[in-house]
């Protein structure tokens, strides 16, 4: 396995207003993100992710039981099939962010992980899951609406060309599973995100630097572009980037502009970084146990 990996971040925008129906949102978004992935691969990427629940708009902007119908079942359901064919036709790793629906009427906010052959490795739920609102006219991230706690815990993936591990949005802000996804193995970690501009943009080039940093390993941040209607709440803004385990910005695209971002992955960087910096080896695991006590 080559110590140097391309990796492809993909951020776009929503061109559909959210009034239209489910089925109008998920034809478009797919193709255009077909398209987008076929391109990603032409500038050489072998690991390629999308934004969070990339089918479409960030409808947790509102509670509208209509956008429980874009839930699928995964890995049974048409989109992770479908990405499944892609992945194995163009011969790259996709984390494919997705709704999840379980039996009946249970729902997550998870990412499908597929293998450059086309195989189904796992999922990754989104663990955190916010209710927080923006603005003054009642939109915001209704994510408890729509989403159950995730409770897979944190799984690294061992795909074809490296090991990867997967933090959804607002699990961002807790270095907890960015700690046990490195404890794993994990080289990478992917975070696609929706996320607005009055909210997180001070935080975006601040936290996950610095989770990379902490752990030894790149991190992969995506963001989408835009103002989606009608909601209209904010301004998704881009900046989707690769940085390093020095904290170093690789890659980074622009702030409204629908594009694939290209960086590479290089472990000898990673082992370099973790032989100076023996934050695993001093770690003192025995001294933490408050953490897990639900304390007052």
């Amino acid at each position: 396995m080559s110590d140097q990996i391309t990796i492809g971040l993909i951020q776009a925008k929503n061109d559909l207003s959210g009034e239209l129906s489910v089925e109008a949102h998920k034809e478009s978004a797919i193709e255009k993100h077909i398209r987008l992935i076929k391109e990603a691969k032409n500038q050489g990427a072998q690991m390629v992710c999308l934004q969070e629940i990339f089918y479409g708009p960030y409808f947790c902007s509102e509670q509208n039981s209509k956008w429980y119908d874009a839930a699928e079942e995964i890995p049974h359901g048409p989109t992770t099939q479908r990405f499944q064919a892609l992945a194995k036709e163009l011969g790259v790793v996709i984390v494919l962010p997705i709704y999840e629906r379980e039996g009946i009427a249970t729902y997550y906010n998870t990412a499908a992980v597929i293998d450059a052959d086309g195989s189904y490795l796992g999922k990754y739920r989104k663990q955190h899951i916010p209710h927080v609102g923006v603005g003054n006219e009642g939109y915001g991230f209704w994510e408890k609406y729509y989403f159950k706690p995730g409770n897979l815990g944190y799984p690294v993936f061992d795909t074809a060309y490296g090991k990867i591990g997967v933090y959804i949005c607002y699990d961002r802000h807790f270095p907890e599973g960015a700690r046990l996804l490195g404890l794993k193995g994990a080289e990478i970690v992917f975070n696609p995100s929706a996320t607005v501009a009055g909210m997180s943009e001070y935080l975006w080039k601040l936290e996950q630097p610095a989770h990379a940093v902490a752990n030894g390993y790149y991190v992969a941040a995506i963001n989408r572009v835009g103002v989606e209607a009608p909601w209209n709440m904010g301004e998704f803004y881009g900046q989707s980037y690769l940085v390093d385990p020095r904290g170093s910005f690789v890659s980074m695209g622009s702030r409204d502009k629908e594009e694939v971002i290209i960086g590479v992955m290089d472990r000898k960087l990673i082992r370099e970084v973790r032989d100076t910096w023996q934050f695993y080896r001093d770690r003192r695991p025995e001294t933490y146990q408050e953490m897990t006590a639900l304390l007052p």
